[in-house]
């Protein structure tokens, strides 16, 4: 019945007859597919072709909606970094979709062959089989140029779930993303690109199953090609696959990108004692670095770490990355701890996975963004990946934090900051779009929160307040916590303004994270990462004192200034950008180290950005003409006009000049 197949392509592939199964492992004796109908009972057979290493066979009949999983047979050789346990049924490393969840369960453990042998696969999560007939329409990508490119990072269920406009059956869903309530406000925001917090399937550590928590972020993954479940409504009976597919074509519609967040550089397999899901049971020792004594190398922190310089590892990236936008159509990626992507082990800006999706026709066109930094040696590597990415700038965070909120900024480093960081990406073809600046992200306090508390809060995460940064940058501007009087409600308010102003205003790509335009706090947690619950997800009720449409305002007012779209560096002379000091004239050489905290800048010779980051309220006189202050600084029936500013402290405004 299981007849030869082909070697290719990766994984379970439906041809509207049978499927063809694929499995890499360079070191197996033995893989056995193992088919299982609707009460769980399995049947086992050997795939009866091998072609270098891959193992394949072909399976006439068969339909997408078949679960199956592979049991593999190989040496128990952990020093020589082989981990083979064929009674641990493995999820296909390339599967589409998957059914049910990793349990906190001794039937997953990793460690000594001879204390392992309990069956799992009654519990195990079983791979399906998928078909790729999605009716797209007329979908097209919207190819948003990098210099109009605005942001929005969020989380599926944290974005929708308690959203009032959305049906209650559809919230913290891949449909409630494409829900036209969603849509509308996002394009009311002036947003170009949504990007997604992992949605490939992933599982909670059991450590926090302990606890009593779960992994809300997703940076725990076991099957990174397949779209996780547990974001489905199941509505109008669509798959989870086909749902997804259906919220990108709804936001396509509007204009709108979708930028996923992957997770190319450990899984959720662990340590040499966590669980065995797919990879460790599969090929342990090619598919992640170990050391001499075939221990995991934990240059992510999480246990382990994949190696990509593996030429079949690299082609299973590089493939779970093509399916993403041939079949899902997305428009780029986020690369969490991407440093792991260069390491041979070394990092190399010309790793071979680099130069491979630089070479591809598919990846090199979608947007490519990397967090440059793990924690192995030299894993901190801001501003040296290829010219093809764009990376988290962590020095425009800490710099726009210090100036606005310390004063321990001085003016030529502001400066270099709001010039998209040139001193660190403007070299060889990269542009300023590579700096991807942000104020704020997933990981840390919340806008609110960084004006509200001066240190973090994280008692809920179980872990005794050690998890998270202790060094935030934050100000709680004279009382730790959200219950204050109105002096420092205000004094908070023109604080995130300020850092508002400068983060979507400044030359580079801005990215602005979900809820910040709401005053969204997660009281002081800067590490949210295990709470699925309301302190993370967005609270649509509330509305901080119009901080929407200003924000919306100024994402309006970036799109009009020619030195932000343009996506070039600025040059002295070309009119791209003045520096001024408060008298209105040119900064002065001497004015650049100077910690003055007054300043203004002019772009392409109309818009000036009027910056007052001290205590105190500041005259500051305006370049020569007449200036109109403009939204969202002004209402649109009283313009002000003026030719001195009466900054106040921590104030930001912006004019045109009159013609």
């Amino acid at each position: 019945m299981l007849e030869q197949g082909q070697p290719e392509p990766l994984g379970a592939h439906y041809d509207g007859h049978g499927v063809n199964f694929t499995l890499f492992s360079q070191h197996a004796e033995r893989v056995e597919l193992c088919l299982f109908d609707a009460h769980g009972a399995e049947r086992r057979f050997a795939l009866p072709a091998r072609s270098g290493d891959i193992w394949h066979g072909y399976f006439p009949a068969l339909k997408p909606g078949q679960r199956y999983g592979y049991r593999v047979h190989g040496p128990w050789a952990p020093q020589q970094g082989h981990r083979f346990n064929p009674a641990k049924l493995l999820v296909d490393p390339c599967a589409k979709a998957v059914a049910g969840e990793v349990a906190d369960d001794a039937r997953f453990n990793g460690g000594e062959r001879e204390l392992n042998g309990l069956d799992n696969a009654a519990i195990a999560p079983k791979s399906l089989v998928t078909a790729e007939d999605f009716d797209w329409e007329d979908d097209h990508a919207p190819r948003t140029p990098w210099g109009n490119t605005v942001i929005y990072e969020a989380h599926v269920r944290g974005l929708t779930q308690q959203h009032p406009e959305i049906p209650e059956r559809l919230r913290g869903t891949y449909a409630a993303l494409g829900h036209p309530a969603m849509v509308k406000y996002l394009r009311h925001l002036g947003i170009t690109a949504l990007e997604l917090l992992p949605i490939a399937q992933f599982t909670s550590e059991p450590r926090l199953r302990r606890l009593g928590l779960s992994n809300y972020w997703g940076y725990n993954p076991f099957a990174l090609w397949a779209v996780d479940a547990r974001y489905a409504s199941g509505e109008n009976g669509l798959t989870p696959l086909q749902e997804f597919q259906q919220a990108v074509k709804a936001l396509h519609a509007a204009g709108i990108e979708v930028i996923l967040d992957v997770v190319f550089n450990h899984t959720a397999e662990l340590e040499e004692i966590g669980p065995t899901i797919s990879l460790r049971g599969v090929d342990n020792a090619s598919y992640y670095w170990l050391d001499g004594n075939g221990d995991y190398q934990n240059w992510t922190g999480c246990g382990n770490t994949l190696n990509l310089s593996h030429p079949q590892v690299m082609t299973w990236a590089l493939e779970a990355l093509r399916y993403w936008v041939r079949v899902c159509h997305v428009d780029g990626f986020r690369f969490d701890l991407a440093s792991v992507l260069g390491r041979t082990p070394e990092f190399h800006q010309d790793a071979p996975l680099f130069a491979a999706i630089k070479a591809c026709p598919l990846l090199s066109q979608v947007k490519l963004i990397a967090e440059p930094w793990d924690i192995g040696p030299g894993g901190y590597q801001v501003g040296n990946f290829p010219p093809d990415f764009a990376e988290w700038n962590d020095h425009f965070r800490d710099a726009a934090r210090r100036y606005w909120l310390h004063g321990q900024l001085n003016n030529g480093d502001f400066a270099r900051r709001f010039a998209a960081s040139s001193d660190v990406f403007q070299r060889e073809a990269r542009l300023p779009h590579a700096s991807i600046n942000l104020i704020t992200a997933h990981d840390g306090f919340t806008l609110r929160d960084v004006v509200s508390f001066n240190n973090k809060h994280n008692q809920a995460n179980g872990e005794d307040n050690r998890d998270g940064s202790s060094s935030n940058f934050s100000h709680n501007h004279g009382k730790e916590g959200l219950q204050v009087n109105f002096d420092i409600v205000e004094r908070r308010r023109r604080s995130v303004h300020g850092l508002l102003t400068t983060l979507l205003l400044a030359q580079g790509t801005p990215m602005l994270l979900a809820g910040d335009e709401r005053g969204h706090s997660q009281h002081g947690n800067n590490n949210a990462y295990c709470q699925d619950n309301p302190l993370t997800w967005l609270n649509w009720q509330q509305d901080d004192f119009g901080l929407v449409d200003f924000t919306a305002a100024l994402i309006r007012l970036r799109q009009r200034i020619p030195a932000l779209t343009q996506d070039r560096w600025w040059q002295e002379g070309d009119g791209s950008v003045q520096w001024c000091n408060a008298s209105g004239t040119p900064l002065e050489t001497e004015q650049w180290e100077q910690g003055t905290h007054r300043m203004q800048i002019l772009l392409s010779g109309r818009w000036l950005i009027t910056i007052n980051a001290t205590e105190s309220v500041s005259d500051i006189a305006l370049p020569d003409g007449e200036w109109r202050a403009i939204p969202p600084f002004a209402g649109e029936d009283n313009p002000i006009l003026t030719t001195v500013w009466h900054g106040p402290a921590h104030g930001v405004c912006v004019f045109l000049k009159q013609s």
